[in-house]
């Protein structure tokens, strides 16, 4: 049976990843900060699909948490033969509003975890010469702003270039750069999703669809929506100072205090 370890795995994509990945029978390791939360949601999915899942508390904003995800990865009795690396989170407010100490714990989930979580893994998959995994990323990575941006872009990069490096090892990778998506993160990063136009949004199931379809395909890149592919390319396509004034403005209107 294979398994399957999703960091940020109760809520938004991480919790659609579950459900599809248990929907094929895959044994899970759910990794997330909320023990309670992660216990009901794990008895959950295994109730609804037969399915054993694992639970594992971690904050990965922090070196322990980040290690005792490690351990289970190298543990060879238990082999993980897809990691999801889907732990992340966002900040309300411009650069010098947001205190250091805060901007660098979002580096640690979002790049830190991401480079050891997958470093721990893949050895035993490459040695099998077989695996998969999905780093979570964003279009934020080709829009860039903040800190968020440029670790979102640091995340395709790597996947990117890791990609290429284990081209034949029969391990496979892909970031997943979704747009906006009905999830819990806005509201945590104390934004009103309200401000943002309704056919702006995606459903997880439906990006978590896409990802794997794009991942059989042999894709590193998946951007899961026609209209974020757009969105992309006219950011790759149009002029710095213009690109970054037309999503200026959209951003106050989202969030008028940006």
């Amino acid at each position: 049976m294979t398994t399957s370890l999703i960091t940020g795995a109760t809520s938004g994509i991480g919790a659609a990843f579950a459900r599809r990945l248990a929907a094929a029978g895959h044994r899970l390791v759910l990794v997330a900060r909320d023990e309670e939360r992660l216990r009901r949601t794990a008895a959950e999915l295994g109730a609804r699909y037969n399915t054993a899942a694992e639970v594992l508390p971690a904050d990965l904003a922090e070196d322990d948490g980040i290690a005792a995800v490690e351990a289970r990865l190298r543990d060879p009795g238990a082999r993980v033969q897809v990691l999801v690396n889907n732990a992340g989170f966002g900040h309300r407010g411009r650069f010098l509003e947001t205190s250091v100490t805060d901007e660098s714990r979002m580096l640690k989930v979002h790049c830190e975890a991401v480079l050891r979580l997958t470093s721990a893994a893949v050895p035993a998959m490459r040695e099998r010469r077989h695996g998969f995994v999905i780093n979570v990323a964003s279009t934020a990575a080709f829009m860039p702003r903040g800190t968020y941006g440029a670790s979102k872009a640091w995340v395709v990069s790597f996947t990117e270039g890791i990609a290429r490096e284990l081209d034949g090892s029969g391990v496979r990778f892909l970031a997943l750069c979704p747009g906006l998506v009905r999830t819990e993160f806005h509201e945590r990063a104390g934004m009103d999703p309200g401000k943002a136009p309704s056919w702006a949004w995606l459903n997880p199931n439906k990006v978590v669809a896409t990802a794997l379809r794009d991942l059989s395909r042999g894709r590193t890149v998946s951007i899961p929506d026609p209209r974020y592919k757009l969105a992309v390319a006219l950011a790759r396509h149009t002029p710095p100072a213009l690109f970054a004034a037309a999503s200026q403005r959209t951003t106050r209107r989202y969030d008028p205090k940006l």
